[in-house]
């Protein structure tokens, strides 16, 4: 070599592969390794037109074109020989070599692949140090994006501008979002690396000419396809690797988003707007993005490509052996290599008698790629079956063999999945068929899978195209077709569409439309959408008035009237009734237009589904009232329980010690028989402070005192620090009692009080126990300020010293506090 070798890196849309292209194009020679076969193959044309057919190769592991007297050879990176010279060499992607999987190879590549003239490093700047270290006489570039690439909010997915890529990680989730937009916006086109090239070609020109505005796509879309791309949306940012379940890098998330854009046309990324999901980018990962700063990498993954043939162990051993550079790391086992190890787990294979050529026959069938994602086990059959012809007799695959495989996949019936997985398979024995060691009658066979090939892309692209492209019966000026109200769409995320045009969107129970039409066309379809929604709307109020008690919900959210949810949807608000457990039943505004009939059955059925909610939660509040207005029971009582029952079931003591005092010893003990507990510092029934009860009871006061739902102590919060004067007075009508700075659960107080009583049993000055106090949070400011509530006062200094019980009629300070409180709540 007369010339270092030279690293061209940074982000995506610089240019980087374009200039390698024309680089290899001024040499004699060249050579360039792609990470994709698409790719290999979009350069192989271009070079094609530029230096002539018979110039210019391709070799990928299931298609060779090799004109005799080429000079130019494009290739995939596994492809790619080493050995071969040329004036010109290039590894694209060369960050690819951090990956477990295919890491290693591209290692290999970087260290290896060289021309006499020049050599070219392309990829991102995060592998810069690592190939400073590794390559000798290393030329570093670095080259600007072209055009600037930004954050954008999260968007839905049925408001996503045209030409916008969508991301997915899974053919499941790829296949729903594009049926979404076939429904929402038309349609979309599909890139994900099961497809055949051809596919992937046909669905690209599909997107590129603008028969759809959008493409859904897994992560594939990252290496170099070239298209315009104004916004990539994140339909996640977590992916199976493997081995688990993970979030992108941050390196990963660029590579990805830097799809947008295109030279000097600026692009944008954001995730989708998905309901119940958190599905948003970290502020530190939008500016690493944004500035195309990423993690250095300090090491590649490595794999010996020295091995020892002599015999299978020999082999495995070789393959694992430890690279001597702290730049580079064993790569973790991939795909051939567990091949390797799962064929030698047969007995059939594990009793042969072993020498360097079947040891090589072997490792060259281990190689064979899964194009039917299959897993290393049920992949390792394959191989097993075709070593079984390479390795013995003939070492080569029968034709009766091919022909009965090849037969089986030339059938263009079936859907997507069948068709998908026919098209792996004549992808394996395409493999097979470029492999002039394994197959006789090599063009013939290679021209065969290239026809099936073919013959199936072409098949699934019209499936593709049939499932996820909607043709449309709109047509804009003469000749539009009259939409009807059948021709209305409403999607699960909101979205409203007439005839696949997007023309609103449903929140809450109202529809809302996008704007209003500047032609009579879209006035017309906002028109139909409507009178499709109120239709929609009478169904669902029918179906509601006929509901379970089991499928409503009370919605209780801080500073909103008190609602009743049904499927997710607020239909109507409670208002205040005669008595705190029947409050009125007032139907959302947006049911107002549909039949009186059935509006009057739903009020009447909501009345009764709310009713039974709370005789079933709240039950001992309902006995309360229904025993304040039983003659049977004594006067006094009654008058208790009424004012208990109107305050939510639970009190402070001092705000209705009036109406305890008079209470006869058989009044009180029919109170306690009810479940009452009528403690030192509250009035209250165990089950009133319960979560679910507290929340329903607090919602309740809300709709009985005409109010917005106040905030909510957090559920199983038994003690309070210092409240905010808004949640105040919840934690009261909620049940808590305040002490000092602290406000501590009525029943906790009452057991805290049990215990100083039985205490003060053993003399009548005494030492409080703090033990149970401190358990549960309480400072040293409340618990004096509780002794002193409950009766006691201390006999020298009150923090160390001791106390003694003087009774409730004696108030102290603190409890002057707590009926300061009581009597602002009150007013």
């Amino acid at each position: 070599m007369t010339e270092p070798v030279k690293a061209v890196l940074g982000p995506t849309n610089t240019g980087k592969t374009h200039l390698a292209i024309e680089r290899m194009c001024g040499h004699s020679s060249g050579i360039m390794a792609f990470p994709l076969r698409l790719l290999a193959r979009e350069a192989f044309d271009r070079v094609v037109r530029i230096k002539g057919e018979s110039s210019v190769a391709l070799i990928t592991g299931e298609q060779r074109i090799s004109p005799p007297q080429a000079r130019y050879f494009l290739c995939t990176t596994e492809s790619a020989p080493t050995d071969i010279d040329t004036a010109f060499a290039a590894v694209d992607e060369v960050q690819i070599a951090t990956d477990p999987e295919r890491g290693h190879i591209f290692t290999d590549r970087i260290l290896n692949l060289r021309g006499r003239e020049e050599t070219m490093l392309l990829g991102s700047m995060n592998v810069a140090r690592t190939i400073r270290r590794l390559v000798a006489d290393c030329d570093v570039t670095t080259r600007p994006r072209f055009s600037k690439l930004s954050y954008a909010a999260p968007q839905k997915l049925s408001r996503l501008p045209p030409r916008t890529a969508i991301i997915a990680f899974s053919a499941d989730d790829v296949y729903e979002i594009a049926e979404q937009l076939r429904r929402a916006r038309g349609g979309a086109a599909i890139v994900m690396g099961s497809l055949s090239p051809a596919t992937r070609n046909a669905q690209v020109a599909m997107y590129q000419s603008g028969e759809v505005d959008y493409i859904v796509a897994t992560d594939a879309i990252g290496m170099g396809l070239n298209m315009d791309i104004d916004l990539v949306a994140f339909a996640s940012l977590t992916k199976f690797d493997g081995q688990r379940t993970r979030r992108l890098r941050v390196d990963e998330m660029a590579q990805i988003a830097g799809r947008a854009g295109r030279h000097q046309r600026d692009g944008s990324f954001c995730t989708l707007a998905l309901p119940g999901e958190r599905n948003v980018f970290f502020p530190e990962e939008i500016e690493r993005i944004e500035e195309h700063r990423f993690e250095p990498r300090d090491w590649l993954y490595w794999r010996n490509r020295d091995l020892d043939f002599a015999s299978p162990d020999t082999l495995a051993a070789s393959l694992i052996e430890i690279p001597l550079r702290r730049e580079l790391r064993l790569a973790p086992p991939s795909d051939d290599l567990k091949v390797l190890n799962a064929v030698m787990a047969s007995q059939t294979v594990a009793s042969w008698n072993w020498s360097a050529v079947s040891t090589k026959r072997l490792w060259d069938a281990c190689g064979l790629p899964d194009f039917r994602n299959s897993g290393s086990e049920h992949h390792a059959q394959l191989v097993a079956r075709i070593f079984g012809h390479i390795g013995s007799g003939s070492n080569r695959v029968p034709q009766a063999v091919l022909q009965a495989e090849t037969s089986r996949l030339d059938n263009v019936a079936g859907d997507i999945g069948q068709l998908t997985s026919r098209l792996a398979g004549v992808r394996t024995w395409a493999y097979a068929a470029n492999r002039a060691d394994w197959i006789d009658n090599r063009s013939h066979w290679i021209a065969r899978t290239d026809e099936i090939e073919e013959r199936l892309s072409e098949t699934l692209h019209k499936r593709l195209v049939e499932r996820f492209v909607e043709k449309r019966a709109l047509r804009r000026g003469a000749g539009r077709i009259e939409p009807s109200r059948s021709d209305v769409r409403f999607d699960h995320d909101g979205c409203v569409s007439v005839l696949g045009e997007v023309v609103g969107e449903i929140e809450g129970l109202s529809f809302h439309p996008d704007r209003i039409g500047t032609t009579p066309g879209q006035r017309a379809l906002i028109v139909v959408a409507e009178r499709a929604w109120a239709d929609s709307l009478t169904l669902r109020a029918a179906k509601w008035a006929e509901i379970s008690t089991n499928a409503i919900s009370i919605d209780t959210s801080p500073g909103e009237i008190p609602s009743i949810i049904c499927d997710g949807v607020k239909i109507a608000g409670l208002g205040r009734g005669r008595q705190l457990i029947a409050p009125v039943i007032r139907l959302a505004p947006e049911l107002a237009k549909i039949d009186v009939a059935i509006r009057d059955r739903l009020a009447k059925r909501l009345a009764i589904a709310v009713a039974e909610l709370v005789a079933t939660r709240l039950k001992p509040l309902c006995k309360m009232h229904e025993a304040a207005f039983d003659i049977a029971v004594a006067a006094n009582l009654r008058a208790l329980l009424a004012r208990l029952a109107d305050d939510g079931g639970t009190a402070l003591r001092i705000q209705i010690d009036d109406a305890i005092a008079p209470l006869s010893v058989e009044e009180r003990r029919h109170l306690r028989q009810t479940g009452v507990v009528l403690g030192t510092l509250s009035i209250f029934h165990p089950a009133m402070l319960k979560p679910g009860a507290m929340r329903l009871r607090l919602a309740l006061l809300a709709a009985y005192r005409n109010q917005p739902m106040p905030p909510l102590p957090m559920p199983g919060l038994t003690l309070i620090d210092r409240p905010q004067e808004t949640l105040r007075a919840a934690v009261l009508d909620a049940g808590f009692v305040p002490l000092a700075d602290q406000y501590l659960r009525g029943d906790l107080a009452e057991r805290i009080a049990q215990a100083l009583h039985f205490q003060r049993q053993h003399g009548p000055n005494f030492v409080p126990d703090r033990a149970l106090a401190t358990s549960i949070g309480i400072g040293e400011r409340t618990f004096v300020a509780m002794l002193r509530a409950m009766g006691f006062i201390p006999v020298g200094q009150p923090v160390e010293g001791r106390w003694k019980w003087r009774g409730l009629r004696s108030r102290s300070a603190a409890s002057a506090h707590s009926e300061a409180i009581g009597q602002k709540h009150r007013a």
